[in-house]
């Protein structure tokens, strides 16, 4: 038996209209990283561990010349590993060798000193340089420009649905953000330069430096919005 509640009529729910907004920003890179990689061989250990020692703080000492050009210094990986001979009719395991590294990464924020700086370490011995990687600080303001001018963006595209029905947006009813990522229009690396083999000398010139164009970024926002509206008019 139906009661009076349910023969109330109920208030008709407002038009709701659900749209994406996006967003995408073209910069300048603010930080680039490089990976340098110091080596050292030799048939006693402890003659090739102090080479080893000898050029990494080499290569620290001057990546550490340049100042506030280098924002961050860290040392990765550190490893030393004996190369056995094949054993042929010998019975044991006899060394050949030992091999030692270390890597090191450091991020720089003046691009002006990165082409030289990474001809210089190239330049020492036993050690090589890759990248740079390109990037944005992660607190960078170009990742709030770009969930704005998203919010913006889903916005008009709300007012341009309910226009296309005769309405007008009347409330917001979600906000979702869908995410916000940086990447670059293509993957590039500017330089990969291998150690040479001669040992370095203070009294040699310095190799001439890179010519770097940074590579500029793309950040990308997108959100989910959804609004209610006035009924449309469609007739």
């Amino acid at each position: 038996m139906a009661t009076e509640t349910d023969r109330t009529p109920r208030p008709l729910e407002a038009p709701r209209v659900g749209v994406r907004g996006e967003a995408t920003i073209e910069c300048e890179p603010e930080l680039a990283r490089i990976s340098v990689t110091v080596r050292s061989r030799g048939t006693d250990r402890r003659h090739t561990l102090d080479d080893l020692t000898r050029r990494n703080t080499q290569a620290l000492d001057l990546i550490k010349g340049y100042g506030e050009a280098v924002e961050k210094l860290e040392t990765g990986t550190i490893g030393l590993t004996p190369e056995l001979r094949d054993k042929g009719r010998d019975r044991g395991e006899k060394i050949r060798a030992y091999h030692g590294v270390v890597r090191i990464g450091a991020t720089l924020t003046d691009f002006t000193a990165l082409g030289e700086l990474a001809t210089r370490l190239a330049d020492l011995e036993l050690t090589s340089v890759d990248g740079p990687w390109w990037s944005l600080r992660p607190q960078s303001p170009v990742y709030r420009e770009a969930r704005q001018q998203a919010v913006r963006d889903a916005v008009q595209r709300g007012r341009e649905y309910a226009e296309a029905l005769g309405s007008t947006l009347t409330a917001l009813i979600e906000l979702a953000d869908d995410g916000v990522h940086q990447a670059a229009p293509y993957q590039q690396q500017a330089f990969a330069m291998s150690a040479r083999a001669g040992g370095y000398s203070v009294d040699t010139a310095s190799p001439p430096s890179l010519d770097l164009e940074p590579e500029r970024q793309n950040v990308h926002a997108q959100v989910t919005a959804h609004f209610t509206m006035t009924p449309p008019v469609l007739t």
